[in-house]
Parts: C-alpha cells; structure tokens; sequence
C-alpha cells in the first residue's frame, strides 16, 4: 500500500485515499478507515449525502488500492 497518489488531482480524492493508506497502515480496521474517510470526505463536501459519500470512498479505495489502477477514477466534479 506504499504508494505514492500525487498524480490523484481532486483534492479531497487524494485526502480520502491517503487517510485511509495511512490508517489501515496504522493498524486500524477496514471499517474504522473507512467511516474515518466517509466523514473526511463530508468535511470536504458537506453536501453530500451519507449515502453518496460511502460510495465514492468505496470506489476510490477500489480504484487506487484494490486494482492499483493509475487512470483516473470516477467521482466528483471538483479539483
């Protein structure tokens, strides 16, 4: 998982990402990470719903530590 997601280009994307790299790599569990970056990511977007925020964090954990993919991922329209 030691990574390097400089090349990720919405912020709250790589925040999400990395908090949840570093969690997990702190030895927290996948569902502690995972509610840590849902809320991060409402900090970013308190607009969005709980729902759609646990959405894009799964598929960004998906997308960028799961399948390693280095395309980008989808998500929101920000920068």
């Amino acid at each position: 998982m030691g990574r390097d997601f400089s090349h990720i280009a919405r912020r709250c994307e790589r925040a999400v990402v990395t908090a949840y790299r570093e969690l997990r790599e702190g030895g927290n569990g996948d569902m502690a990470a995972f509610t840590a970056c849902t809320t991060l990511y409402r900090i970013h977007h308190p607009e969005a719903s709980i729902t759609e925020a646990r959405r894009l964090v799964s598929e960004w954990i998906d997308h960028h530590l799961v399948r390693a993919e280095a395309a980008p991922a989808d998500g929101c329209a920000c920068d």
